[in-house]
């Protein structure tokens, strides 16, 4: 990673602790005592890195982002945001504030246009903008959509194009967070790189911390960090 500070951004932002799991376990509802999805993980993310959570299906890479994200509740362990433990916080704002949230099914609605789908978001999360078409425009542009798509129904775009949407809506109200689950899943080759050079920016240029859950060895390639998730049963057979 580029050592060179980044401008505009204060000195003591750079490669800050932003996220950390500490010693958090989960294990489903209805599981047996010691059945666990995941057990004892302890990770820390920081601004200005982009992350992979790579693992076999059933290794618990969507589980710990419902974790992160604030969805699901019922762990054992802490989760802190900017040293602030999620359990002892309002976790619709925390979600609505601090976290954006990329999905590899896009999660955009059909019946709005690309522009709308963004401005939407900055609806839910309340902020306060005046001019919130143009803040989507710019939004779209950073991401490599021009202006011309902003009236564009999103089913009239391609994958890529429905992603970067996706992507912008999750920047439209500054979040210092990015999960995105599986984002370049349906994507060729090309378009997955356009999509990851994104989120490389995001985390080396405006300093914001990308954690992407993936398969792909090719993203898992070009990250800075990459933390590996086993199942129960391959980490015994490793002792």
């Amino acid at each position: 990673m580029n050592s060179k500070k980044k401008k505009n951004l204060p000195i003591q932002e750079e490669n800050k602790k932003i996220l950390e799991m500490k010693d958090v376990s989960y294990r489903y509802k209805d599981a047996a005592k010691d059945d666990y999805v995941l057990q004892n993980i302890n990770y820390s993310f920081e601004l200005g890195k982009v992350y992979a959570i790579k693992g076999k299906s059933g290794s618990g890479k969507t589980t710990l982002l419902s974790l992160i994200s604030g969805l699901e509740t019922k762990y054992e362990g802490n989760i802190y945001y900017d040293e602030k433990n999620l359990k002892k916080m309002d976790l619709d704002t925390y979600r609505n504030t601090y976290i954006g949230i990329v999905f590899q099914s896009y999660n955009l609605l059909p019946h709005l246009t690309a522009s709308e789908n963004i401005i939407l978001s900055m609806d839910i999360s309340k902020l306060k903008i005046k001019n919130k078409k143009e803040h989507a425009l710019e939004l779209m542009e950073q991401v490599g959509i021009s202006k011309d798509f902003q009236n564009r129904r999103v089913l009239k775009l391609s994958g890529g194009e429905q992603q970067r949407i996706a992507i912008a809506r999750s920047l439209s109200y500054h979040p210092q967070i990015i999960l995105a689950d599986e984002p370049t899943g349906n994507l060729d080759k090309e378009t997955e790189d356009e999509i990851l050079e994104i989120f490389q920016k995001l985390a080396h240029q405006e300093n914001k911390c990308v954690i992407i859950v993936t398969h792909s060895k090719n993203v898992c390639d070009k990250v800075d960090v990459v933390y590996e998730l086993k199942k129960q049963k391959e980490k015994e057979k490793e002792k």
